[in-house]
């Protein structure tokens, strides 16, 4: 506040720097404590934003300001926690239970994504056979158009390892999204979700899909769509 216009300018400089840097290398946010006012703008123009379940919070103005303009009384959890962001507002990716959880975690994200768009995506080891037979694939998609299966159940069985990194699960689950890997190369999934409005799309999950795409797209990431 004591620097007046100056911070603004500050801020300006910073999201220059964010939009500059988007689809050129990846950008990624982990909100590990309460982030409010100016500095909340810059991880929502990032491409991925993760948070810790408890402790972390985003929003522009807090509780007490949201009482005296609308007399309602809110907590930080309901107005920007992170199962707000996660579930509800879409504006989170995942959120973990603990610091220590969140960087393990963000440390096996990390590892799916090239370092920029000039790369390539990464390439590791895969102890899967590529020609592995799974007889459960045969059963697993019932022969009833009517009845429905589970998308993520058919994931875990076709990427290395069962490894798949899925983001945003709490919101619009009738598509899903994230990174796994098909002979150790990085790969995005987009997948309706038959459990959840019969993998119907709508508003929600078509944003969560298009910006998605557009991240692989930015990244020479492949995708495989399953419908």
């Amino acid at each position: 506040i004591q620097e007046g216009v100056a911070s603004l300018a500050g801020y300006a400089d910073v999201f220059q720097r964010n939009v500059m840097a988007s689809g050129v290398v990846p950008q990624i946010s982990l909100i590990m404590g309460p982030c409010a006012g100016g500095a909340v703008y810059s991880p929502a123009m990032t491409d991925f934003i993760f948070m810790v379940k408890d402790t972390s919070y985003m929003f522009v103005t807090g509780p007490d300001v949201v009482k005296t303009v609308t007399h309602e009384n809110v907590t930080h959890e309901r107005l920007g926690g992170a199962i707000t962001h996660t579930s509800k507002s879409g504006i989170a990716d995942l959120a973990f239970e603990n610091d220590v959880d969140a960087l393990l975690q963000l440390r096996r994200f990390i590892d799916f994504l090239p370092a920029s768009s000039r790369e390539k995506p990464p390439v590791r080891p895969s102890h899967d056979q590529s020609e592995r037979d799974d007889p459960s694939l045969d059963t697993l998609v019932p022969a009833s158009p009517n009845k429905p299966y589970d998308m993520k159940e058919l994931i875990g069985k076709i990427v290395d390892e069962a490894d798949f990194f899925e983001l945003q699960p709490d919101y619009a689950k009738n598509i899903i999204i994230g990174f796994g890997r098909m002979e150790g190369s990085t790969i995005g999934i987009v997948a309706n979700q038959p459990m959840v409005l019969a993998g119907c799309l709508d508003i929600d999950s078509s944003r969560k899909a298009a910006r998605f795409v557009r991240f692989c797209d930015c990244f020479n990431i492949p995708i495989i769509t399953l419908v």
